[in-house]
């Protein structure tokens, strides 16, 4: 890796830090242990190097959630783009970028690839989190044999190739030049409003928003959507400036946790529950690729909403008018998008919880719309989960149902549209229980002891009042690759399609989050609208016991119910 004509480097001794280990979400710590001397240069140093000759004469994009530390560790980043043989770095303005946008600018304008200074939806600020992740080139998140590669880099590296430059203005759209190595500041807003364009009819959207019985509210959370939902909901869609709440991105999010869930995002719930509610409410998280959808007093499950989308993207999304290629869920998500799937007639997927395996779906052009049950839905639009599509996507099927509903008629509501749903297809009750930073050995031993329930399980146990149907830890063949994922979520499947499934997820920085997910089905009209918490007791029960959660973990009680 030689640097571009013009660019003079100056080498970097340095030595390895333990446990830089790139998961699904990229590399996330504490802010502070990005901050030690060399410890992000370290990493992306590690990434140039798994990467090699390829990146000689590449561009890369570049951008992050506006978190604490994101402008030092962009000029930190555009150093060691020049010093390693990048010839040209993209970066958003201020050095923000969402993450869905910048999915849009790798594949927008042909980029080898992007690095993404994001947490996603962690709380920010010098005592919280930071993190940074590589997407190649059709948008991405890394395949497991970058990542991997990464991590052997980072367990030898010994020099930083630093470019000799000063730091770059990211205050002003424009162009740099050192030598033949430029900095292109550009909007972070520009390329991906223009991909939207290609997937909505703006047009509908506009006219519905502009409607005087329509009212909306968008939380950005203090979070990097905030500019997003200004240019796109106010200025390209008419809705009042104050339909955006929280929309000034701050480096700790205002002090806090900017998840979209009906825990962190409490403001946006008073005002959804208030009896003078907007008709509509929506949230994103720290880098703009999750969503929560809510209706007037009524909350749409992210299982729901993905099926929903699904089931009303042919007619509502001019993107998709020619109809999907197929639809895909990661594995702890309800069975409602499968039954859509199988009504369309079209191709189903289920994958393990990470964005990536939706990724060669896509390119393989095996599947249009995907989603988690974690708050990510999206298209195959980018290769990312995307926030701000949900929300759109929702607001199409709005303002599709009500295009021939005269001003001041009754409107059809988020609710009447889940209704409809369920009415068609049952409803899959869901729920998922966090328990955030558990002692990392507690939940090592509840997970040892599922392992041992499910050896000595079989079809036909009784467990509570279910029957098991089957109980494994779910594998996966990528059917484009022929990659193999393993250990993805222990599961028990019962016979009625009721479902408990547990994971340690990967997405916190420090302890261990325990997800505990509930899944059970009905068909019977007379207990289609019963609370999911209350249709879900007995097989919560179940679950917790089974598990023995606390008494392994001393937990009482989660910390977030979805």
């Amino acid at each position: 890796m030689a640097p571009v004509a013009g660019v003079t480097v100056k080498p970097v001794p340095t030595k390895p830090y333990e446990g830089q280990k790139t998961g699904t979400s990229g590399l996330r710590k504490k802010t502070k242990e990005f901050m030690q001397p060399n410890y992000l240069a370290n990493w992306v140093q590690s990434l140039f190097n798994a990467l090699g000759d390829e990146v000689n004469g590449k561009s890369l994009g570049l951008g992050g959630d506006g978190r604490y530390y994101g402008k030092e560790a962009a000029q930190i980043i555009i150093k060691l783009a020049a010093g390693n043989g990048f010839k040209k770095v993209v970066v958003g303005q201020d050095a923000l970028m969402a993450t869905p946008a910048a999915s849009a600018l790798i594949r927008r304008r042909h980029l080898y690839g992007g690095l993404i200074m994001s947490a996603s939806h962690n709380p920010g600020g010098p005592e919280n989190d930071f993190g940074i992740k590589f997407n190649y080139n059709s948008g991405e998140p890394a395949p497991e044999r970058i990542t991997d590669k990464i991590f052997g880099e980072t367990s030898k590296v010994a020099t930083l190739n630093m470019a000799d430059i000063p730091d770059v203005d990211l205050s002003k759209v424009g162009v740099t030049k050192f030598g033949e190595f430029e900095v292109e500041v550009v909007d972070p807003v520009a390329d991906y409003l223009a991909q939207l364009k290609e997937v909505f009819d703006f047009a509908l959207l506009k006219k519905f928003l502009s409607r005087k019985d329509f009212t909306m509210v968008f939380d950005a959370m203090h979070a990097v959507t905030g500019p997003y939902a200004k240019r796109i909901l106010v200025e390209e869609l008419g809705a009042p400036a104050s339909a955006v709440l929280n929309g000034v991105p701050s480096p700790d999010f205002n002090g806090g946790h900017p998840d979209p869930n009906l825990t962190y995002a409490e403001e946006l719930v008073k005002i959804m529950w208030a009896d003078e509610a907007p008709a509509f409410g929506a949230a994103s998280d720290g880098d703009g690729d999750r969503n929560m959808v809510l209706g007037h007093k009524f909350f749409v499950n992210p299982s729901d909403s993905v099926a929903l989308i699904a089931a009303n993207a042919q007619a509502c999304i001019p993107y998709f008018k020619g109809g999907l290629k197929g639809v895909a869920r990661s594995m702890p998500t309800s069975g409602a998008l499968d039954r859509v799937a199988a009504a369309l007639n079209v191709p189903f997927f289920e994958t393990p919880t990470g964005w990536k395996f939706f990724g060669n779906l896509m390119d393989a052009g095996k599947c249009s719309v995907c989603g988690e049950e974690s708050f990510g839905t999206g298209g195959d639009h980018i290769r990312e989960k995307d926030g701000l599509f949900a929300v759109l996507a929702w607001l199409s099927i709005l303002a599709y149902r009500n295009k021939d509903v005269p001003e001041g008629g009754k409107l059809v509501t988020v609710a009447d549209v889940c209704t409809e749903h369920w009415k068609q297809y049952g409803r899959n009750f869901f729920s998922r229980y966090d328990y955030e930073e558990c002692a990392s050995a507690d939940a090592d031993k509840m997970v040892a002891h599922l392992r041992d329930v499910i050896a000595k399980s079989k079809a036909g146990d009784k467990i509570g009042e279910f029957t098991l149907a089957t109980a494994d830890d779910f594998e996966y063949t990528d059917p484009i690759d022929g990659s193999k994922a393993s250990k993805q979520g222990l599961r028990f499947v019962f016979t009625d399609g009721s479902r408990i499934i547990f994971r340690l997820s990967g997405t916190g920085s420090s302890g261990a989050t325990i997800r505990m997910y509930i899944e059970q089905y009905t068909a019977d009209p007379a207990k289609l609208m019963l609370d999911a918490q209350v249709a879900l007791g007995p097989i919560i029960q179940v679950a917790l016991e089974l598990s023995q959660l606390q008494k392994f973990t001393g937990r009482e009680r989660p910390t977030v119910i979805t």
